[in-house]
């Protein structure tokens, strides 16, 4: 497929990669820029631990390495990227008093978190019907919460042009400052565990993913990365595929941080270049994943937060004996929905998930 080394054999130890397409304009960060980017991340929280947890690894059958972004200050690791863009978006433009963005919670919980350090204020545009509790930590950090569209990127057409009218400053969903950022617990990850074989990374907007390949490619390593999407929101994973930009909708109503619609084009170039495969769970899948979080580690999962597990569960018989990372990117999932999810079984997932949403 696309010219990539296929699953089943490992990199040789020369981590060789060819691929077809010509260069890429968007420039990974070195090893220097992310002990810098570390060092405005540290300032604020300290690393997050990875552990191995016994229960995940006999349902896996494989030695997995849990990355708990889920402790981080705002319960995901998209805090790291809103620090570092934030801090360098001061230095470069120190007239900047107000920026505007659009999420499904985590990006905008970053940005709340991060221009408080600051001074500067932050207006964050979210879908119709979003997160109850994600929109409330929001509010919470001081942002402006402004609801728009009927999914996200309704939102970030709506916020772009807001930005304008208000004079803001437009956060994008992907840009460099934010892989920087996000890329420095990849690089705890892999410097903890270098030996990994495999990581499975959830897909959004590319922030994660593209952090995952600067991580890897800096320290040298030749660890496989898989990219995770829904199987309700399959833009990535077709436009990875035929390697040009696929719009998909959007129907996930567990991983509203994977429902991504249009993939970012220099997200999607660097997915083309250096990821080897990108797979696609489905809602009953991530919420299983998020079942067994809670069982074997008692930590709580949202839907996004579980979709690596809920991958690496369905290709188990290919990860035996594997040593795998697995993200557990975020916990911010609504109370409601995550109660009718550890009470429910099969079937009855996707149908309680719906009912919780519609009453939000």
């Amino acid at each position: 497929m696309n010219g990539r080394p296929g699953f089943a054999a490992l990199y040789p130890a020369a981590c060789t990669f060819v691929f077809r397409k010509p260069p890429m304009t968007f420039q990974l960060p070195n090893k220097t820029e992310l002990d810098s980017a570390a060092r405005i991340v540290y300032d604020a929280m300290p690393p997050t631990p990875q552990y191995s947890w016994p229960l995940i690894n006999h349902a896996l059958g494989a030695e997995a390495w849990i990355k708990h972004e889920n402790h981080t200050p705002t319960g995901a690791f998209k805090v790291r990227g809103g620090l570092v863009y934030m801090h360098e978006l001061v230095q470069r433009l120190p007239q900047v008093r107000g920026v505007i963005s659009a999420t499904r919670g985590n990006h905008g919980l970053s940005i709340g978190y991060a221009v408080r350090r600051h001074g500067l204020t932050a207006s964050i545009v979210v879908p119709n019907g979003n997160s109850k509790e994600k929109n409330a930590a929001m509010r919470a950090l001081g942002v402006e919460l402004i609801e728009y569209g009927n999914e996200f990127q309704e939102s970030r057409e709506y916020a772009a042009r807001l930005g304008k009218e208000r004079d803001l400053h437009m956060i994008p969903a992907f840009h460099r400052d934010l892989v920087r950022g996000v890329a420095t617990y990849w690089c705890e990850l892999l410097s903890a565990q270098p030996d990994l074989d495999i990581v499975f990374v959830p897909i959004g907007m590319g922030s994660g993913i593209g952090a995952a390949v600067a991580a890897r490619n800096a320290l040298g390593l030749c660890t496989k990365i898989i990219g995770v999407v829904s199987a309700h929101a399959l833009s990535y994973k077709l436009s990875f595929e035929q390697e040009r930009s696929i719009a998909s909708p959007v129907s996930t109503v567990i991983a509203d941080g994977m429902a991504c619609r249009v993939p970012d084009d220099a997200a999607l170039d660097v997915m083309i270049k250096f990821v080897d495969e990108i797979v696609a769970v489905t809602d009953d899948e991530v919420a299983a994943a998020m079942k067994l979080y809670y069982s074997a580690t008692h930590n709580v999962a949202e839907g996004a937060g579980a979709a690596a597990l809920a991958a690496a569960m369905q290709m188990k018989q290919a990860l035996k004996y594997r040593k795998v990372g697995l993200p557990l990117c975020g916990g911010n999932v609504d109370s409601d929905l995550f109660a009718s999810i550890l009470m429910r079984s099969g079937q009855e997932i996707r149908s309680g998930a719906e009912g919780s949403l519609a009453a939000a």
